[in-house]
């Protein structure tokens, strides 16, 4: 495992509307070391873009890391939309149906699934509109539902939120919904861990999220958001990392991808993050891990 990949990645995603995404950062670094660096486009990157690069121009043997949810819960309730025919059994499936139902929003969006009559039951919505089966007896708390890794991420001192909760600046529903479009798109010309298993050779992409690496680079979870150069590189030493380049201010999108691809570099080869504990064959068929999650 040690030499398994020659590179990382880390694309901090975004669910906002529009053509193109100033919440969208992709950062890129070698095996062999160095700083990691920004991947930087003319205009802001733009969700197909993303893709684009997944599918056709990653160099092989990338660990790519992906800031969002590439599924929603499902062991809590045992279905991802508990009462209603048309749940799909597993991840792929889940993916297949976001697509064909938002196969006209523009630009990978999602808001077509959200707005769905018998699907916006699920969601919180802006405007005070929680569905009515947005709570899932037995499993619900202030956060929405959570899928295993979810848990596992709180219990690591995270604050993760649930994937069907798209109200507020922490909220991952939107991103996650627009990114299982995305993985849908490529079409099985990457695998997707866990969903799929870890192939011997070849680039792999998985979740991340990016609190994470923050916490392994010595930030605490409530203040993992580093906003200019100097805390950014104080946090790559704490990897083993050489710095970048730059001072004053830094987006915190382009730190947080800067961070998460060094950490995938420094804890890509340890093996118990490939196999977490409660990660069983059901769970990474239907709700997908967080890579890091313990």
């Amino acid at each position: 495992m040690a030499d398994r990949f020659g590179q990382f990645a880390a694309i901090d995603w975004s669910g906002a509307r529009g053509p193109r995404q100033k919440g969208i950062a992709v950062a890129v670094c070698d095996a062999r070391g160095g700083p990691p660096v920004l991947v930087e486009r003319e205009c802001a990157w733009s969700r197909g873009e993303v893709l684009a690069v997944l599918r056709d121009e990653l160099p092989p043997g990338t660990l790519a890391g992906l800031d969002l949810g590439i599924a929603l819960p499902f062991a809590d309730c045992g279905a991802y939309f508990p009462g209603w025919s048309g749940s799909p059994p597993d991840a792929r499936r889940l993916w297949a149906q976001v697509e064909a139902i938002c196969a006209a929003d523009l630009h990978l969006e999602a808001q077509s699934f959200v707005e769905h009559a018998a699907l916006g039951e699920y969601f919180r919505r802006h405007g005070g509109r929680e569905g009515a089966h947005f709570r899932c007896d037995g499993a619900f708390h202030g956060r929405g539902r959570f899928r295993v890794t979810e848990a596992r991420q709180a219990a690591m001192g995270c604050k993760p939120y649930s994937n069907f909760n798209l109200v507020g600046a922490a909220q991952v529903g939107k991103s996650s919904l627009t990114g299982m479009r995305m993985l849908h798109a490529l079409g099985g010309a990457l695998p997707v861990w866990p969903v799929d298993p870890l192939p011997a050779t070849g680039s792999v992409v998985v979740e991340i999220y990016t609190t994470i690496a923050a916490v392994a680079a010595g930030l605490s979870p409530g203040r993992s958001k580093m906003r200019d150069y100097a805390a950014l590189n104080a946090a790559l030493a704490v990897l083993g990392s050489a710095p970048v380049e730059g001072e004053g201010a830094i987006d915190d999108h382009s730190a947080d991808a800067l961070l998460s691809a060094a950490w995938l570099r420094r804890v890509a080869a340890d093996s118990d993050l490939w196999h977490p504990p409660a990660l069983t064959d059901e769970i990474a068929r239907t709700e997908g891990w967080t890579f890091g999650a313990i």
